[in-house]
């Protein structure tokens, strides 16, 4: 039975409307299930439509590249851990842009013969091979920096800035050659320029700022998406692609905003260089600081009133939030007022912090974000940090010469006593060092997240 153009743009729209919704839910964690589902079936209905296309004459390999593609996305969502989810969004970015790259050269490789590539094809190829290579490469860099294959501290050379500007004018040159003459070779030196550059703009970019990094792939992969639906004139694809896209810039900024940095800023060089020798955390390294035994920890927290635990990467790490959540019971349970405070940009990814603590089934209204609970950190009797660092760093408001200096931090070094989860001394993911573990209110427990939670949750137990 052949369906018409109509049929097809209608359920499409849906898929479009079940997408947006979708996109909705993701706002929030209390409706991110939701939000999940809906999303699900709008590309369920969206695949079922695509496959009853006309146009559609074989389904032997569609079939085999749906069964391959399910078995692998099976067996790594089972397998995952929280811990590694940053890396594969990284990675499945890069997915996206290779895919943009690899329709762009198929369709023109079917169509050059035909000769029904105009002019607006050309560039609607050149675009979508452009901005698919750049996030293909750019997410491979941060799934290196993420999965610690390569260093997180930036990668800068003279003349970097200048040198990209140089690749983005060839490519526009390189474009323009493409459209008139129609050049293979334009079409393939373009694609590896932006391959290049893909590297290029990701590799300077320090560790504080790759939870930007991670959202601004997310737009570019959505971008890159977008492309791809003018190639084969797929309109789902275009508003797919358009809504990923513009909501991950918008994010991008949001976490911009937070981090209290320009976004051009992150993307040409980001935090994560060395300190001067003359800062206030070199100063302080040379004051010693206060270790504590895990029974002390569970003496300021059960004789508190209000306990504010903030959670960060090495929470991740270790898994602990299950033993957070433990401990968040049992202190609730004597009557101990607890709080989570949850820094934008914690974790490897936004919203990473978010996540963990869901899983772990902490009350929704017991997490808070930044703006909604650093006023409280004066009237806090412990402030419990497990696996943060760079995010509590007073270095960001006092010392001029960090590179993290204007950054918005959690204001965890106002309460009456902070408690740091450590495994050691070892500076954050920026590469800076902590002022906070040198203050008068701060001592160290030292060891791993989970294990220290468990044996605080004893030690309360026992008391």
């Amino acid at each position: 039975m052949d369906l018409s153009p109509d049929f097809f743009a209608v359920v499409y729209l849906i898929a479009t409307i079940l997408f947006i919704f979708g996109l909705k839910g993701l706002s929030s964690p209390k409706t991110a299930l939701r939000g999940n589902t809906f999303a699900m079936v709008g590309m369920a209905i969206a695949v079922v439509a695509t496959l009853m296309n006309p146009e559609v004459k074989n389904y032997t390999w569609i079939v085999a590249g749906l069964g391959l593609g399910a078995l692998i996305g099976t067996v790594v969502a089972l397998k995952i851990s929280m811990t590694a989810m940053p890396q594969l969004v990284a990675a499945l970015h890069s997915f996206v842009g290779l895919s943009a790259v690899l329709v762009a050269f198929g369709t023109y490789l079917s169509h050059d013969s035909t000769g029904h590539l105009t002019a607006v094809s050309k560039v609607e190829l050149a675009l979508g091979s452009l901005i698919g290579a750049v996030t293909f490469t750019g997410s491979l860099v941060a799934f290196g920096k993420l999965q610690e294959l390569l260093k997180s501290n930036p990668l800068i050379f003279a003349g970097q800035k200048i040198l990209n500007l140089l690749i983005a004018l060839s490519m526009v040159g390189l474009t323009a050659h493409f459209v008139v003459e129609n050049s293979l070779t334009s079409f393939l030196i373009l694609t590896g320029l932006a391959l290049i550059l893909g590297l290029l703009l990701v590799l300077p970019i320090g560790g504080a700022d790759m939870p930007v990094v991670v959202s601004m792939l997310n737009s570019y992969s959505g971008w890159a998406a977008s492309a791809t639906g003018f190639i084969l004139q797929n309109q789902l694809l275009i508003t797919t692609g358009a809504l990923v896209g513009s909501s991950g810039a918008i994010l991008s900024y949001v976490m911009c905003k937070a981090m209290n940095r320009s976004f051009l800023s992150v993307i040409f060089g980001g935090a994560g260089s060395e300190q001067s020798a003359d800062s206030t955390a070199s100063q302080a390294a040379s004051k010693g600081v206060k270790a504590v035994s895990v029974e002390d920890v569970a003496f300021l927290l059960g004789n508190s009133t209000k306990v504010i635990i903030i959670p960060g990467y090495g929470m991740a790490v270790a898994q602990a939030q299950h033993a957070i959540r433990e401990l968040f019971d049992l202190l609730s349970e004597k009557g101990v007022e607890v709080k989570f405070a949850i820094h934008p940009v914690a974790g490897r990814m936004p919203g990473h912090m978010n996540v963990l603590l869901a899983e772990s089934e902490i009350p929704y209204d017991s997490v808070f974000e930044m703006d909604e609970i650093n006023a409280e950190f004066s009237s806090v009797d412990v402030a419990l940090i497990v696996g943060a660092n760079d995010v509590i760093n007073p270095a960001a408001k006092t010392d001029k010469t960090s590179p993290l200096y204007g950054m918005p931090i959690l204001d965890a070094y106002k309460a009456k006593h902070v408690l740091v989860s450590k495994r050691s001394m070892k500076a954050g993911y920026s590469g800076v060092d902590n002022a906070l573990f040198y203050y008068p209110n701060c001592s160290l427990v030292f060891g791993d997240a989970k294990a220290t939670c468990e044996a605080i949750l004893a030690s309360l137990k026992e008391g």
